[in-house]
């Protein structure tokens, strides 16, 4: 395998973390990391909420659960190599309701399969005594969840692969990709590069650069704006550690949340609303051309119809810092609409299927030569050195993608 060249598309933390693992694991391969962005870790790296899950949530047996809990000792050892932030400042995941007791329970035991270390059920009581502020009326504290700079993070990753002889070449906005003898074309525009092995961590555009490279177009990627206040910095102290609602299950997101950040501010946030745009991080940001793939695709009307109303109540929200607020207040009784000012957005890269099922799991295909990810949601940049090794496996004939 040594003297090949491996191009990887997409230059956000996983992205770098695979080229990463491919330029250690095997000496003598060319890494090549393509970016259409003059930066890396420009779009759901640099919006990350910094956040490093322990494992609470996910399917005990699913990559998530799998790749989640092997990469967050990764991550913390290299972030304790690298200087990099990382802090464990612990989360409460808290029931605010008495019908949430039996979901908590049930999350109880998802984490316990996960192994989640050192997690346990605290009372009301002992919820003041973790947060003093906080509402809830039961909680599991995960003492061990901690919090880092993903885009720093994603910047070492980078720095590892040109060390090791690679190079991540930016502004490369991928056009084509063609088979050749023995390898691979990746073009953009008159540039080209030739790859003996193509893998793909493109986000956002997941589903449209699969489609360039082996014209398989399920599943679509839908994207969801998540929208942050910013606790004012007077009002920073009236929380800890992180503190999480009991999620729904029906839907695969986690809800309005309190998450303090490593330069010391804290988010409260986010919302999930349909983006009107791939890169649509305001609300004024409007893709006709990505309304249409929506609009076109069955997928998108299906999901409409079962979750509607879920997502009536999050552009309420969208517009209205009150509404916003409502919820939040649950977890933070003494912070209202008047403790926060609006702060940033992220955009969810979420795989949908034709069912109109949002796809939960990490979902990665290999093709021959071609190993695409077709669904990196959260928790992927805690996971994202364990989803490097599980891609290396998989190119390399060690395991399988799936």
């Amino acid at each position: 395998m040594a003297d090949e060249t491996i191009t990887v598309v997409g230059a956000g933390v996983v992205g770098l973390a695979t080229g990463r693992e491919i330029a250690l694991r095997r000496p003598g391969t060319r890494v090549v990391v393509l970016e259409k962005e003059h930066e890396v870790a420009a779009h759901q790296t640099g919006h990350n909420s910094g956040v490093v899950h322990a494992g609470i949530y996910y399917a005990p047996g699913s990559l998530k659960a799998d790749l989640c809990v092997r990469g967050v000792s990764r991550l913390r050892e290299y972030c304790q190599e690298r200087g990099v932030p990382y802090r464990e400042i612990g989360k409460l995941v808290t029931a605010v309701r008495p019908d949430e007791l039996g979901r908590m329970d049930d999350l109880y035991e998802r984490a316990r399969n996960n192994h989640v270390p050192d997690l346990r059920k605290v009372s009301q009581e002992e919820i003041r005594e973790i947060e003093p502020h906080a509402g809830g009326i039961a909680a599991l504290h995960s003492p061990r969840t901690a919090i880092t700079d993903y885009p720093a993070v994603a910047r070492e990753f980078a720095k590892d692969i040109e060390d090791s002889g690679g190079e991540v070449r930016l502004s490369f906005p991928v056009t084509s990709v063609t088979t050749v003898p023995n390898g691979i074309e990746v073009a953009s525009g008159r540039e080209r590069v030739r790859a003996d092995r193509l893998i793909l961590c493109a986000g956002l555009h997941a589903d449209s650069v699969a489609r360039l490279a082996d014209g398989g177009r399920e599943p679509r990627i839908v994207p969801f704006r998540g929208e942050y206040m910013l606790l004012k910095p007077d009002r920073t102290h009236l929380v800890r550690g992180l503190v999480y609602p009991v999620p729904d299950p029906r839907y695969p997101f986690l809800g309005v949340h309190f998450t303090p950040r490593v330069d010391g501010s804290v988010e409260v946030g986010p919302n999930a609303v349909l983006a009107l745009a791939r890169e649509g991080y305001r609300r004024s940001r409007v893709s006709v051309r990505d309304l249409a793939g929506l609009a076109a695709y069955p997928g998108t009307w299906r999901m409409a119809a079962r979750h509607w109303r879920t997502g009536v109540k999050e552009y309420r929200g969208s517009l209205s810092t009150a509404a916003f607020m409502k919820d939040a207040r649950l977890y933070l009784p003494a912070v209202g609409a008047r403790d926060v000012v609006r702060g940033g957005a992220g955009v969810r890269a979420q795989a949908l299927d034709r069912d109109g099922t949002l796809v939960d799991d990490f979902r990665i295909h290999r093709s021959g030569r071609i190993t695409a990810v077709r669904n990196a949601p959260s928790p992927a940049a805690t996971a994202s050195m364990a989803i490097a090794e599980h891609i290396a496996d998989a190119v390399f004939g060690d395991g399988s993608a799936s």
